[in-house]
């Protein structure tokens, strides 16, 4: 049987993998043992906030449609609970940016929210306090 010579092969793959792992401080750049471990636990980072970048996301829209909906008098939960009534069915992605783009279009879903509030008899207890406060 044929002698099986590595050389090339083996260059080949550390080079691939130093060559991944630049930008890396200090060894894990430049030794490929460190470099090679280096990866996997990188490889292993990004699994898992792709997953929580997801709700970091959420988090952050949620934040802005409150703060913006406190600014109209009104709470995120109310304000939700409003556009749910009315009918509107914007995610909170977009939500958020029309709260921090376009502030008059996000003034006039809160008007429209409060308003399916106090035509439905279920959330007077709801609407009548946010009333009171405006």
């Amino acid at each position: 049987m044929a002698r099986v010579k590595r050389a090339v092969n083996a260059q080949k793959k550390r080079r691939t993998t130093l060559e991944a792992a630049s930008g890396y401080r200090g060894q894990r750049s430049r030794l490929y043992r460190k470099a090679k471990e280096q990866l996997l636990h990188s490889a292993t980072y990004n699994y898992r906030d792709r997953k929580v970048r997801k709700g970091d996301f959420r988090k952050l829209w949620i934040t802005r449609i409150n703060a913006a909906a406190r600014q109209n008098d009104m709470t995120y939960n109310r304000f939700m609970q409003g556009l749910k009534l009315a009918g509107i069915e914007l995610d909170r992605k977009v939500l958020a940016e029309l709260a921090v783009n376009e502030p008059a279009t996000f003034t006039s879903l809160v008007a429209s929210a409060r308003a399916a509030l106090l035509a439905n008899p279920q959330a007077t207890g709801a609407a009548q306090a946010d009333t009171a406060a405006a």
